[in-house]
C-alpha cells in the first residue's frame, strides 16, 4: 500500500518510516507535520492508508481525517496516539483503527493488513465523546474534485441558502453543504452571532448594530461594505449582546 505519514514530531516519522521499511510490501509517499499538511499531502499523493497523530498545532489529526473524508475517494485513517483510556474507548466504540504510542511493529502490520475506511459520522462521534470536543480550525470548501480550506477566522458569515450555506470572507464566496444549526451548535456564541434565521456572523468582524430609519436593525461589518439585518427575532439577543 501507498502510505503517508503525519506527525508532528520527527522521531515519531522516522520510527515510522523504519517499522515500515522492517515490515516491507509498503510505498511510503510522503510525510506531513501537521493536519494541513495531512489534507495537501493526501490530495497530491493519493495514499491508500495515512498513519496520522491526533495531537498536533495548526489542525489536529482528527479535523484532518474529517476534512479528508469528505474526498470523492478518501484513504484509510490509523491514527497514532497517546490519548487515555477514556479517548481510546470512544475509538474502539466506534470502529476507529488507532495504533498506541510507543508502536510495535507487529501491531502496525496487523492495523494495517486491516485498515479500512472512515466515515465522518465515525469521527464525529469519537470528537463528541472527548472531553473537550474539537472546533475545527477549517472548513471544507469541494472545487472540482479537489479541497479548498477555508480558516475560519477569515469567515465574517455564514448565509443559508436552501441545503447549502454560503461561506464569505472578505474576498471569496464559497458554498458548502452544512447547516446554520451544526454551525452554531459547534462554534458557538462566542465566534459566531445568530442575527437571523438565515444568517451566522463572525463576532470578530462586527463594527457595531444601528438602527434603520425604517426602525429594524442592521449589523455593521468591519473592512466589508455591506450591513446584514438582524429579524425581529434576534433583536434583544444581538443588543444584549452588543451591550456585553
Amino acid at each position: 500500500m501507498r502510505v503517508l505519514i503525519v506527525d508532528d514530531e520527527k522521531l515519531a516519522r522516522d520510527r515510522l518510516r523504519e517499522l515500515l521499511m522492517e515490515i516491507g510490501n509498503h510505498v511510503i509517499v510522503g510525510e506531513g507535520r501537521n493536519g494541513n499538511e495531512a489534507v495537501e499531502r493526501t490530495i497530491e499523493l493519493n495514499p491508500d492508508v495515512i498513519l496520522m497523530d491526533i495531537r498536533m498545532p495548526t489542525m489536529d489529526g482528527l479535523e484532518a481525517a474529517m476534512h479528508i473524508m469528505g474526498m470523492e475517494n478518501p484513504p484509510s485513517v490509523i491514527f497514532t496516539t497517546a490519548y487515555d483510556q477514556h479517548a481510546l474507548d470512544a475509538f474502539e466504540l466506534n470502529a476507529v483503527d488507532y495504533l498506541l504510542k510507543p508502536i510495535r511493529k507487529d501491531r502496525l502490520a496487523n492495523a494495517l493488513s486491516k485498515a479500512h475506511k472512515l466515515t465522518l459520522q465515525q469521527l464525529q462521534q469519537v470528537n463528541e465523546a472527548q472531553d473537550e470536543p474539537m472546533v475545527r480550525s477549517h472548513i471544507s470548501v469541494h472545487m472540482r474534485g479537489n479541497i479548498r480550506l477555508v480558516p475560519v477566522k477569515d469567515i465574517i458569515y455564514f448565509m443559508a441558502d436552501s441545503k447549502y450555506v454560503t461561506i464569505r470572507t472578505a474576498g471569496e464566496e464559497h458554498l458548502v453543504e452544512d447547516s446554520l444549526v451544526n454551525l452554531e451548535k459547534e462554534f458557538g456564541e462566542k465566534m459566531f452571532l445568530r442575527i437571523h434565521r438565515n444568517a451566522l456572523v463572525s463576532t470578530d468582524h462586527i463594527k457595531g448594530i444601528e438602527k434603520t430609519p425604517a426602525g429594524t436593525w442592521q449589523v455593521g461589518l468591519k473592512d466589508f461594505d455591506k450591513k446584514l439585518d438582524v429579524s425581529r427575532r434576534h433583536v434583544s439577543s444581538v443588543r444584549r449582546w452588543a451591550r456585553r
